[in-house]
């Protein structure tokens, strides 16, 4: 089979693979029909983290159709168009029934890999695939869009949203205008918000921010950006900030702009070698966040939002590539000509 393998800094190959089997009875085998290029795929892709040349990709976003399934799998079968989370919970330990399936406790391999392919072996899969009515083809392209937000960005927006304790009537501000960041101020609109502050530096971005819900902007960063989001806060700082990047200053950043009690949902891959506790000390700020916990918000709300048409974060991808492209799919996203790139994989 055809997969996406990350040859060094700048360069994806598509390469002939080993085709996945059911290796345990909680495996599934899945039929990729669409996967896409994540943010946290362009740190490697940039040479920022250090990753052994030819080793398997991050993707980790997919829709498909189930294949095969190990003997211990009863919620899907062969000929089910699924969702695949990024994250596997098992739906029963500790963690998964207080709404934390992104860190759950029953086993180690938590996270996929390897999802820009063919196929894909899918671990854990009897609680954590999320089933979808009806086959690809009832959909529209802007659909399957949609539902493929579904296994990763706009999960991961609402988890920013759910973990910052956002209510009707907050003001929000959501630092990062990648994918995630713009599914952020979906979510945050759909808890109820009054006033989301984006952070883009990009008209197309911008625009997208705004048609989702944002009704303020601010392009500056750092201090400036911290003055900026005061005065629009009349000096006292919002209610819930969104941490959607994961760098230093955009971490930096969101422990300032927070009123007195506010809580910073952070659910930006970290890249900050540490971090002062002090300052959020004095301002009884709450750091909260980590993976989202994609099956449990798919199942309570997003996937019917979704099929309802009451959100649309299918929009976030602006560009659309065939697998044997992947390379110009990342290249797209590390010039900023696309915010996120969508991977055509099979009918």
């Amino acid at each position: 089979m055809k997969a996406a393998v990350f040859a060094k800094a700048g360069q994806m190959d598509v390469q002939d693979i080993e085709k996945p089997t059911i290796q345990q009875p909680d495996d599934v085998i899945i039929k990729v029909v669409r996967a896409c290029v994540c943010g946290s795929d362009l740190w490697a892709y940039r040479g920022l983290d250090d990753k052994a040349a030819n080793s398997e990709n991050s993707g980790h976003e997919a829709i498909g159709i189930v294949e095969t399934v190990g003997e211990a799998i009863t919620t899907v079968k062969p000929g089910d168009f699924v969702i695949a989370p990024f994250t596997h919970g098992c739906g029963h330990c500790a963690a998964c029934l207080a709404g934390f399936d992104g860190v759950c406790q029953s086993h180690t391999d938590n996270f996929s890999d390897g999802d820009q392919a063919e196929y894909i072996r899918f671990q854990h899969g009897q609680w954590a695939l999320v089933k979808i009515p009806g086959q690809p083809s009832d959909y529209s392209d802007g659909m399957l869009k949609s539902l493929l937000t579904l296994a990763d960005v706009m999960a991961t927006g609402y988890h920013a949203a759910r973990i910052a304790n956002v209510h009707a009537g907050d003001t929000v501000v959501v630092l990062g205008d990648g994918a995630v960041g713009l599914c952020a101020i979906i979510a945050a609109k759909m808890l109820g918000a009054k006033r989301i502050i984006s952070t883009s530096r990009h008209a197309d971005r911008q625009a997208l921010a705004q048609e989702f819900g944002a009704t303020d902007n601010v392009a500056d960063r750092g201090d400036d950006a911290v003055k900026q989001i005061m005065a629009l806060t009349n000096g006292a700082g919002a209610d819930a900030v969104l941490e959607c990047v994961g760098t230093e200053l955009s971490t930096e950043t969101a422990m300032q702009v927070g009123r007195p009690g506010a809580v910073v949902g952070r659910v930006g891959l970290p890249h900050t070698t540490k971090m002062d506790v002090t300052a959020p000390f004095y301002r009884n700020t709450i750091l909260a966040g980590g993976p989202a916990s994609v099956t449990t918000y798919d199942k309570q709300c997003l996937l019917k939002a979704v099929l309802d048409g009451q959100i649309n974060p299918g929009k976030v991808f602006t560009q659309t590539f065939p697998l044997d492209q992947i390379d110009a799919a990342y290249q797209a996203m590390v010039d900023r000509k696309a915010i996120k790139s969508f991977v055509v994989v099979s009918d």
